[in-house]
């Protein structure tokens, strides 16, 4: 299936929503943005999350984070009798019930990011230990928009960003790989990750707001330092109740909302602290290797020659 087949169908699947189809040499008119995907940013290569990293720890978070607001509650309760034996067998019970989701989540191994390689000027992917790539001068993407209907959350609207590849010496198999999950993106929010991954192959490994190249990193870090932690939210909302404060000269500055935000987000305090702590023990773990003619690719002394120029010499060869 060639690239127009595969974009009639994806036409087919958008609808009458809007879809773009990106290039390597082809602007957006957007401010490059990373949308907190950047795993890694070298002056070698660039890996971007392939999906649902963030989501590793939730549950742990969810049973953790319940757990200790249960048992600090009840000891409030206990303490003041003196009721040490049931406050350790309250303690012995909710372990377990955090260890086996927490062992669960950081022993599995996270799925391996998409890799943009400067060096070699293409972009490897893995899937079920199947390595794709594709090179990045012919590289292929389409950005499309849709809306997502929901009996709770009514309509939200979503925006992918997918690239073309194949399979490692069988082009005939070919699929679009999607950068990052498409809820709550935008069309323009999605060329601005494609702008930023065009900045960075073409004119980086730095550059600067319009994607300009930089001998300087400050822009990538600006973006890098945006990321807020669940365990920052509460900060966050205090930093805007200090600052209604100030404009309002201290008269009725808390509002009913500001209010019920600060108490959920300390409430939520424990889970995300447990969801970010298990996110971190899981990433720290080793990945899965990738194949060796993408490992040798990634060092800073390796073989220049893309993947793509591999199979056709063993075409040759045959």
């Amino acid at each position: 299936m060639n690239f127009s087949q595969l974009l009639k169908q994806t036409r087919l699947r958008f609808g009458q929503n809007p879809i773009e189809v990106l290039g390597a040499d082809q602007l957006t008119g957007e401010i490059p943005m990373d949308l907190f995907l950047a795993e890694e940013h070298t002056d070698r290569y660039l890996a971007l999350s392939s999906g649902g990293d963030s989501d590793r720890g939730l549950l742990t978070g969810m049973i953790g984070g319940t757990i200790i607001l249960l048992c600090c509650g009840m000891s409030v309760f206990l303490l003041p009798g003196g009721k040490w034996s049931a406050l350790a067998m309250l303690w012995g019970l909710g372990l377990p019930f955090f260890l086996i989701p927490f062992s669960w989540e950081t022993l599995r191994p996270l799925p391996l990011p998409v890799v943009f390689n400067r060096r070699t000027r293409e972009v490897y992917f893995e899937k079920n230990g199947t390595l794709y790539h594709t090179p990045w001068d012919d590289i292929q993407a389409i950005a499309g928009e849709f809306m997502m209907v929901g009996p709770q959350m009514g309509g939200m609207r979503c925006a992918s960003l997918e690239v073309l590849m194949h399979r490692f010496e069988h082009p005939q198999e070919q699929i679009l790989v999607s950068l990052g999950l498409p809820m709550g993106k935008t069309l323009p929010l999605q060329k601005s990750l494609w702008e930023y991954i065009r900045a960075y192959m073409n004119n980086g490994p730095w550059f600067d707001k319009d994607g300009r190249h930089s001998e300087s990193d400050a822009y990538v870090k600006s973006l890098q330092s945006a990321r807020l932690k669940r365990t920052d939210w509460h900060k966050h909302t205090l930093e805007k109740i200090r600052k209604d404060k100030a404009e309002s000269q201290g008269k009725n500055y808390l509002s009913g909302l500001d209010a019920a935000m600060l108490l959920f987000e300390i409430l939520f305090y424990p889970m995300n602290w447990v969801h970010e702590f298990t996110n971190s023990v899981a990433r720290r773990r080793p990945r899965q290797s990738w194949p060796e003619v993408v490992q040798e690719r990634l060092r800073p002394d390796g073989p220049t020659t893309r993947l793509i120029d591999l199979e056709r010499d063993r075409e040759l060869a045959v």
